[in-house]
């Protein structure tokens, strides 16, 4: 498992959890993406993004609420192909029943 970054993150961009990652595991195309994602597979579940977030966008991913659970996903797929993870990201921002701006 790893920490997630979630829908709390958009337009916020806050870099403060880049900052404390000893991994450098955390990462956003400036200008393109409205949020920051978090590379699981280099993740190593420190947590010191978590406690750096000042607007509790992070959590580990077992953990993370119900209505966030598609991020850990998004995450995960930004690193792999980000144009579809931004697609996904748009899908549920936009889904009635996420209800997001």
């Amino acid at each position: 498992m790893a920490y997630v970054i979630t829908s709390r993150c958009i337009g916020v961009q806050d870099r403060a959890c880049v900052d404390v990652c000893p991994v450098r595991c955390i990462d956003l195309e400036v200008g393109v993406d409205s949020m920051l994602f978090i590379d699981p597979e280099r993740c190593i579940d420190c947590g010191a993004c978590e406690l750096a977030c000042p607007v509790s966008a992070i959590f580990f991913s077992d953990d993370a609420p119900g209505d966030e659970e598609p991020f850990i996903e998004i995450n995960a797929l930004w690193f792999a192909d980000r144009a579809a993870a931004r697609n996904r990201q748009a899908e549920i921002v936009n889904s009635p029943v996420q209800g997001r701006p």
